[in-house]
């Protein structure tokens, strides 16, 4: 009885992740791309940071993504934090709870959990439902409690819910996002800065990746090469004994 509850306890999230019927979009992410690492930062330290802290991550870890110490004083760090600390919320947690219902998550390893195209949607899913405390629902978290951070720069979005019926007489409903309300910015330009802001909290969940691939490489190259190496001498030892 033991083994089972625990097998059915292992089997439980995944129960849940076969039951989101959400077609996720895919992140168009590049983690090499320096510039838009650093225009995802930016995005993340005004839109993000205010609520959700990043407790795993320094500033001086930007360091990664091309960013000197002053670059980053000047443009990312709007309190008294220092460049080796790191990126933590200036909101009460307590308050925070009061006003939204939950704690916003620290978001360090987000891209991990949720993946790079789960954001990416996400991020461009909110639209406005007045029987929400907020007025925010997501199509891809519904009845989500954070509001659109980025509802200025996206605009207004209103979820069109049509009802279709198949060959079998069977009835379907789809939804579809339609903007109702431009943004200050184009839809292919909010979609190139949620890409950017994915992009950056893709490596901030990971920002020693790039330096590990590299170095993964290279001890590859190694092993190959001590491989030839060792052949050879072994069949040099071996060679006069039959």
């Amino acid at each position: 009885m033991k083994k089972l509850m625990l097998m059915l306890s292992l089997l439980a999230p995944l129960t849940v992740l076969a039951n989101e019927d959400i077609q996720l979009d895919h992140a168009p992410i590049n983690p090499a791309n320096q510039a838009s690492l650093q225009r995802g930062a930016k995005v993340f330290v005004n839109y993000c940071l205010g609520c959700h802290s990043a407790a795993s991550m320094r500033y001086n870890r930007l360091h990664d993504i091309g960013l000197t110490d002053q670059q980053i004083k000047d443009n990312l760090i709007f309190t008294g934090a220092k460049v080796g600390d790191t990126m933590q919320s200036a909101m009460n947690p307590q308050e925070s709870k009061k006003w939204f219902g939950v704690t916003p998550p620290d978001l360090s390893v987000i891209a991990r959990s949720r993946t790079p195209d789960w954001l990416y949607t996400y991020l461009r899913g909110f639209y406005r439902d007045s029987s929400r405390p907020t007025g925010w629902n997501n199509a891809a978290f519904p009845n989500v409690g954070m509001p659109h951070a980025l509802w200025q720069l996206q605009g207004e979005q209103l979820l069109k819910t049509e009802e279709t019926t198949d060959a079998q007489g069977n009835k379907h409903e789809a939804h579809t996002l339609v903007l109702a309300k431009k943004g200050t910015l184009s839809a292919a330009e909010y979609d190139a800065t949620v890409a950017d802001l994915v992009n950056y909290l893709a490596f901030m969940a990971e920002p020693a990746k790039a330096q590990r691939t590299r170095l993964g490489v290279f001890v590859l190259l190694f092993l190959g090469l001590f491989f030839v190496v060792a052949l050879r001498l072994k069949k040099e030892f071996w060679k006069d004994i039959h």
